[in-house]
């Protein structure tokens, strides 16, 4: 399978990012995976003048302290188009409130996953949005 570019993992939970980590190495998906625990350090990580990190793949937690899922991509739409094109955006979650669903939607997210991840949900991204499969 081709490796995706990089991923961006933001989650504010430091278990569920050192586990995820794990699983993406294990899989072989990437060899340039980042992660932020929160909006505002994944917006800095985006942003940075010398070298700004451009995923193909970008896991966003819901519910974070500090800038929350929809927060970030309320500033993340604000983005220059060039920066923000080709990234796929899911968003990582355990409980949905009605409203952040429909505001999820009024946002573009590509999809919505439920913790945890898996291999199987991440191969069901890797087919959806890269035509790509795990190798078995």
């Amino acid at each position: 399978m081709e490796k995706l570019s990089s991923i961006l993992l933001v989650d504010d939970d430091s278990t569920n990012n050192f586990l995820n980590e794990l699983l993406f190495k294990q899989l072989g998906v990437t060899d340039h995976l980042v992660t932020a625990e929160d909006g505002a350090q994944a917006l800095d990580l985006l942003t940075q003048a010398n070298n700004p990190v451009k995923p193909a793949l970008l896991l966003l937690d819901v519910n974070m302290l500090g800038m929350n899922g929809i927060e970030f991509l309320e500033a993340y739409k604000q983005l220059p188009q060039a920066q923000s094109a080709s990234t796929v955006i899911i968003m990582l979650t355990t409980t949905m409130d009605a409203r952040d669903l429909a505001r999820l939607d009024e946002l573009g997210i590509a999809g919505l996953v439920s913790k945890p991840l898996t291999k199987e949900k991440i191969n069901d991204i890797l087919q959806l949005h890269f035509r790509r499969t795990l190798p078995v």
